[in-house]
């Protein structure tokens, strides 16, 4: 039980740090990585919690998706790797502020919700049945809402990168 809680606390701030690392860095790959970083601590998070099913689920979906992402952003942005120092922080205070009482609101929810009394009020004590009541959501009636959303991030992808081609090549033949 104490080593659980060390890394629920631990990867808790690693996905925190890494969070925080997402909007200093003035270069969006690194920005990515670091958004990868912090969504692999919370994959973990949810191992460290005895939620397999949502941690390899995190971990594989925010894996892709990361990629996917960096891989875009070096096609189509004009300064992937920050060397212009851009900025990208927009509203400062206001997200500060919302950041702030964000967080403050999380702190208190964690520590003064009796969370023992809801999880017994609910069965939740069985990282198994938990498992099988989100696999059985998952694939009975929002089955088609996934596949559906698959498929439509599939095919933004490839028409995506046929459109970054079209104009690459539109561009050079301009230039000759």
């Amino acid at each position: 039980m104490i080593l659980q809680t060390l890394a629920v606390a631990f990867f808790g701030l690693v996905a925190v740090w890494f969070s925080i690392v997402v909007f200093r860095t003035k270069s969006m790959v690194r920005s990515a990585l670091a958004l990868l970083g912090a969504m692999v601590a919370l994959g973990l998070l949810f191992l460290a919690l005895e939620a397999e099913f949502l941690g390899v689920l995190q971990l594989m979906m925010m894996a892709t998706e990361m990629s996917v992402m960096a891989i875009f952003m070096v096609m189509f942005m004009m300064d992937p790797g920050g060397l212009g120092q851009m900025e990208m922080t927009h509203q400062k205070k206001l997200s500060l502020v919302a950041g702030i009482v964000g967080g403050l609101v999380a702190a208190l929810l964690a520590l003064l919700v009796d969370w023992g009394a809801l999880v017994q009020a609910q069965n939740l004590d069985m990282p198994e049945r938990q498992n099988y009541n989100l696999g059985m959501e998952i694939m009975g009636r929002s089955m088609l809402i996934f596949e559906t959303a698959g498929v439509t991030i599939l095919v933004s992808m490839i028409a995506g990168t046929l459109l970054a081609i079209v104009s690459r090549t539109q561009t050079t033949e301009g230039q000759e």
